[in-house]
């Protein structure tokens, strides 16, 4: 069973799918995680999550990493040898347990050429979403690299008997300050992307932000794209827990995962990706990991079952502003990872606050009273009429750096009665 076709089933019975982001340099690391991941009293899945060298193709500092014995901050796939991998998966992933492989990279052959060899089936990244946050790659070697790692990947159906699932990290870009609607749009996009390259199944991204019912407008919103583009392929969707500047205390940790939980389970999101107590510390050890994934899992039970997937009243702000830049962006050009290039070239999509050089850079976001993320400037997105002026504004560097730390105040603070 591939991890759509497992997902689907956990959904259907009632269950919300936990996961961790987990990644250990050594084999026998990587698999102590990977069996303590499946002996949570949870529906879980596996993660193996690739160190820093591997990401960014510097495979000789991997190599020599490996062969000094040094502790790396993930799973050197590309490093160690294929059957090496294929033992840390032996007697662990199966039918009732997929593992997926997350990395991080804007030019990503030579990881899946490795967990295609290892006989995973599952992985997650973006031409845009694994290019503007993480390096200067040219945003159109990525295109092109990703291009043909779908056609590669989507060939495994011929010689396996399941659906290989590629996950879109375009509801994740740069973990905050990105409005709800671009984020939305992004996810569509990329999976839009994969679709194009033979891909069946696939995950769209949101990641949690700043105000809930915003996040719960967004992921509804998200949920009607998909059932409106994607009716044609297996998707489902999958909530970060937040991914920006984290709490640092164990009792406002615990609360924004709770509340991560509960917006999975109000808009009836198949899967939730969770974080540590640790996570504003340093990287969580395998018990830290059990303790999140145990925690979620006892969290979503309280919970009522997943609602139909699609609120009947989502014609909301932001569905309206992400549909708006899915089909202006769609009718730039028949192929989508041409129109992906020129949607940044003329600022149809532009990422506030990123530094990437094929990003414009003319778009703000800023924090209202509530915490709900707004458009201080939308530059050249096609939303300008969908904004309302009244709701733009400057944005200092004191703003904007308050901005990055409202959700760690605010959990560190109103999460003291949880000590």
């Amino acid at each position: 069973m591939g991890l759509g076709e497992f997902v689907r089933a956990a959904w259907a019975a009632g269950n919300l799918v936990v996961q961790p982001r987990m990644g250990f340099g050594s084999p026998e690391s990587m698999r102590s995680g990977l069996r303590a991941t499946k002996a949570v009293p949870a529906t879980t899945v596996g993660t193996i999550t690739l160190d820093s060298y591997t990401r960014v193709g510097d495979l000789a500092a991997a190599e020599r990493a490996v062969l000094a014995g040094a502790d790396l901050n993930g799973y050197p796939i590309v490093s160690h040898p294929v059957h090496v991998t294929r033992a840390v998966l032996d007697g662990v992933r199966d039918s009732g347990f997929p593992v997926q492989l997350r990395h991080g990279s804007a030019t990503p052959q030579h990881i899946f050429a490795a967990l295609i060899a290892a006989g995973l089936d599952a992985t997650e990244g973006g031409p845009v979403s694994y290019c503007l946050p993480y390096g200067r790659v040219p945003l159109e070697e990525s295109v092109r690299s990703w291009a043909q790692c779908c056609e590669f990947f989507a060939h495994l159906r011929e010689h396996a008997p399941v659906e290989p699932n590629l996950e879109t990290f375009g509801g994740c870009m740069l973990g905050q300050l990105c409005p709800p609607s671009q984020l939305v749009a992004l996810s569509v996009l990329e999976a839009m992307f994969f679709r194009q390259y033979g891909v069946r199944s696939v995950a769209v991204s949101y990641a949690q932000q700043t105000n809930p019912r915003q996040d719960e407008e967004a992921i509804f919103a998200l949920r009607r794209l998909c059932a409106e583009l994607l009716d044609d392929i297996d998707w489902h969707v999958v909530v970060y827990t937040y991914m920006g500047v984290y709490p640092t205390t164990p009792w406002g940790a615990r609360r924004l995962l709770a509340e991560a939980v509960a917006l999975a389970r109000a808009t009836g999101s198949e899967r939730l990706i969770v974080k540590t107590v640790v996570e504003s510390q340093r990287i969580p050890t395998i018990a830290e990991n059990v303790d999140a994934l145990e925690f979620a899992g006892a969290a979503a039970r309280t919970r009522p079952a997943p609602r139909p997937g699609v609120d009947p009243a989502a014609d909301s702000q932001t569905y309206q502003e992400a549909r708006a830049m899915v089909e202006a962006i769609s009718d730039l050009d028949g192929d989508l990872g041409r129109a992906l290039l020129h949607s940044f070239k003329r600022g149809y999509l532009d990422i506030p606050y990123c530094l990437h050089p094929d990003n414009l850079g003319r778009t703000r976001s800023y924090l209202d009273v509530d915490g709900a993320l707004r458009w201080a400037d939308t530059g050249l997105l096609p939303i300008g009429h969908l904004v309302p002026r009244r709701q733009r504004r400057q944005v200092s560097s004191a703003g904007l750096l308050d901005a990055l730390g409202y959700v760690r105040r605010k959990y560190d603070t109103a999460g003291s009665e949880l000590r």
